[in-house]
């Protein structure tokens, strides 16, 4: 009884570091090419620096290969395969995780600018944003609106 006490003072007197829920959506096609070497391992490690992994989806087109479909899976992630536009899947996820009161955290991994909307929204209802992305064309929009903004992959270079 008096430990229940003793957390319930810590946490009003913000001793105690509220865990983050965060939900992450990942744009497939757009970041999962051989030339950013992403690694999932990698990209979940880094989203637990922020918090707890509650949600982790993978938006894959049709043409998605089976062996990529497995890693997904092996790395604790749900690959959703769309045959429409991978990008309106997502962001339709996007904001549900939005208006969900359980996840506090929004993290998109997309370079694309089209999901600046999401993030704004996220926002505006008091979600904190994070954007994982690769260079080159990582939107300058996109990093500008999210809270944090981290970098991920390495280009492979071309040989000559």
């Amino acid at each position: 009884m008096i430990f229940i006490v003793l957390e319930e003072v810590k946490d009003k007197l913000g001793l105690v570091k509220k865990q983050e829920k965060v939900g992450i959506l990942i744009d497939g096609p757009n970041i999962l090419r051989k030339e950013f070497n992403i690694n999932l391992k990698e990209v979940k490690e880094k989203i637990e620096d922020y918090g707890t992994m509650k949600v982790g989806k993978v938006f894959l087109d049709q043409y998605a290969s089976d062996k990529l479909i497995e890693a997904v899976t092996t790395q604790g992630f749900e690959p959703i395969v769309t045959g429409t536009d991978v990008d309106v899947a997502m962001a339709a996820e996007a904001i549900v995780l939005v208006f969900n009161p359980a996840i506090d955290t929004i993290a998109l991994m997309t370079r694309d600018a089209d999901f600046q909307p999401v993030l704004m929204k996220a926002k505006s209802k008091g979600k904190n944003t994070i954007v994982l992305g690769v260079e080159p064309g990582f939107s300058t929009a996109l990093k500008n609106t999210a809270d944090e903004v981290v970098m991920m992959g390495e280009v492979e270079e071309a040989e000559e």
